[in-house]
């Protein structure tokens, strides 16, 4: 039915509707994935939790399925069509008869009702019921808030009552003094939407009663590090050991304060104890996708979770993942970070592209939201395109340092010409990587055919994955290599404050450790987002590090990074609403 639906006619959001009467029921998707019935647990018709402890614990944890990991080039304000090619790849390689697997991020609800929209793909390559999707799946996101305000609940109730009782009334109730500086505070408070007026306020104020007065504020839960440590964990028990980690405080006398101190950790588990399932959903064309976790990937890991992937990797022959924005972002983090915490290492990496965002990186006018596209962009234009192919070669290179020869994918559009094309192939062929023209959002997996055979053929060589640096290297040294090695800086710049918490961090073993997860801009190679192409002669001017002690993760912050999105003048919330007759909801996108 799919197929016959025309993507230039219709919205996603139709073509997604229209698709949910022909969508396969959750137990043909259990039965093909060879599930037990104690393995998963419906929602509905269509949507399954699995329960990936037991299946594990079954057939293994090794590693069966070739696995594939889908980035792009530097984003721009057209899109690249990352997901919508996740998703065209699993429907091309199951149309070649491939037992495949989709694993992607469950979409935020700040993304979907502002700009960018839900994650589900586009066209005839998307993850499906859309609607569910989008508005709050199986509950995961909501866990996460919750589990992450409920130690932000016990941390200002904590303070309240120090400050209003004796050690004796605290010895009572079997309370120590934790003597909590309100100065350094280092958790807030979790909304999964973009609300910039609660990015910095005042929390408290009142009585006595009222909790106690201190600077606050909001970040969006994927971008909390319950959020990261739900993406990370091994399994429950590693969950467990995790959250109690977190620091949420530190004293007056410097000693961190964490969710263990509090006693709140037990209960954070309890929130997420569903949440650490996948949830089972499907490809317009009925291939299985594991849906969980969805953390950003400019302040946080981007990817979607571990168990995921190593579920999938244990039950299907081909598992295609997908890293949030540019290979120097999500695909460094994927490579770095989390196929340390899976153990697993990529067979093929794919690096997506398309011919309007290569002229933007060559100089093409900006596109400006609402005003039609200029003229450069829907005609033929080969010099901005060769200008911005040095974007493109930045990326292959980038993948190559990890060891991995790319697959390159040009993601069609109808105004791309075949000079055009053509010159994208050979500056991708002419850098040593493979490259497949896909049409998958005009025509599903049969337009990714050519996609899956070069992805197939690149799974079956050999490469020589491995990390960027070892981390028993300084903390310094790891920065500065990631940004000359991969985002191609010529240095690092560090505010005094970020030298004395290196200096800090690197006292203590532990921390000294931690994989480095940095926080920048998604639009530049570089932390300036004007700085658009292939710059050179820049440094990273980083004004602090942060420590994740509970995701295990040291954090540097490059530029200006809100860990709360704003909401636009345009969101997308204006056109969603519901038809009272159906009870159809009509306008995500």
């Amino acid at each position: 039915m799919t197929k016959r639906l025309d993507p230039t006619k219709l919205k996603d959001w139709e073509i997604a509707q229209a698709a949910e009467e022909t969508l396969r029921p959750a137990a043909d998707l259990a039965a093909e994935l060879s599930l037990k019935d104690d393995e998963w647990d419906p929602y509905g018709k269509v949507l399954a939790k699995v329960d990936v402890a037991k299946v594990l614990s079954r057939v293994g944890g090794e590693k069966r399925a070739k696995y594939i990991d889908v980035t792009a080039i530097t984003p721009t304000a057209l899109g690249e069509g990352k997901t919508t090619t996740t998703l065209g790849l699993v429907e091309g390689l199951g149309l070649r008869g491939k037992k495949v697997i989709g694993c992607v991020r469950q979409p935020s609800g700040g993304p979907t009702f502002n700009i960018k929209g839900s994650a589900a793909g586009g066209g005839l390559a998307q993850v499906v019921p859309l609607t569910s999707l989008s508005l709050g799946l199986t509950g995961d996101i909501d866990a996460v808030t919750n589990a992450n305000n409920i130690a932000m609940v016990a941390l200002n109730a904590r303070m309240q009552h120090e400050r209003n009782h004796d050690d004796a009334w605290l010895a009572e109730r079997g309370l120590k003094r934790l003597d909590i500086d309100p100065d350094r505070i280092q958790f807030r408070w979790a909304m999964d939407f973009c609300a910039q007026a609660l990015r910095d306020v005042e929390i408290g104020r009142g009585g006595p009663l009222d909790g106690f007065t201190c600077k606050s504020g909001f970040y969006i839960t994927v971008a909390s590090e319950v959020m990261a440590i739900l993406a990370m964990s091994a399994d429950l028990a590693d969950m467990r050991k995790r959250l109690s980690r977190i620091v949420l405080a530190y004293s007056k006398s410097g000693k961190p304060v964490t969710t263990a101190d509090l006693e709140v950790d037990g209960a954070m588990c309890a929130l997420l104890v569903n949440a650490i399932k996948p949830t089972l959903m499907q490809s317009l064309e009925g291939q299985p996708v594991f849906v969980h976790a969805g953390p950003f990937a400019n302040i946080a890991i981007g990817q979607s979770s571990v168990v995921a992937d190593r579920l999938a990797c244990a039950l299907g022959e081909y598992v295609v993942t997908e890293s949030g924005f540019a290979s120097d972002m999500g695909y460094e983090k994927f490579w770095n970070i989390k196929c340390r915490c899976s153990g697993l290492k990529p067979d093929a990496v794919v690096l997506v592209a398309t011919v309007r965002a290569l002229k933007a990186h060559g100089g093409a006018p900006k596109v400006k939201a609402g005003l039609p596209l200029d003229k450069a962009y829907t005609t033929e234009n080969l010099e901005l395109l060769e200008k911005g192919c040095e974007n493109l070669l930045a990326h292959i290179d980038i993948i190559r340092r990890s060891g991995v020869q790319p697959v390159v994918c040009l993601n069609a559009f109808y105004t791309d010409t075949e000079a055009e094309r053509d010159l994208v192939r050979r500056v991708a062929e002419g850098a040593g990587a493979r490259f497949a023209v896909s049409d998958h959002w005009l025509l599903g997996g049969e337009g990714a055919l050519e996609l899956a055979d070069a992805v197939v053929e690149a799974c079956e060589e050999p490469n020589g994955f491995d990390f960027l640096c070892d981390l028993s290297l300084p903390i310094k040294e790891r920065i500065e290599r990631q940004v000359k090695e991969v985002y191609g800086g010529d240095g690092v710049d560090y505010a005094p404050e970020a030298l004395s918490k290196i200096s800090e961090f690197e006292a203590d073993a532990e921390i000294a450790r931690l994989p480095v997860c940095i926080a920048k801009t998604q639009y530049s190679l570089s932390h300036d987002p004007a700085l658009l192409g292939r710059p050179k002669g820049w440094r990273l001017p980083v004004k602090d590090v942060l420590v994740y002690r509970g995701a295990g993760l040291l954090v540097p912050v490059a530029g200006e990074i809100k860990l709360m999105p704003g909401t636009s003048a345009s969101p997308a919330y204006r056109r969603i609403d519901v038809d009272v007759e159906t009870g159809k909801v009509r306008g995500l996108f």
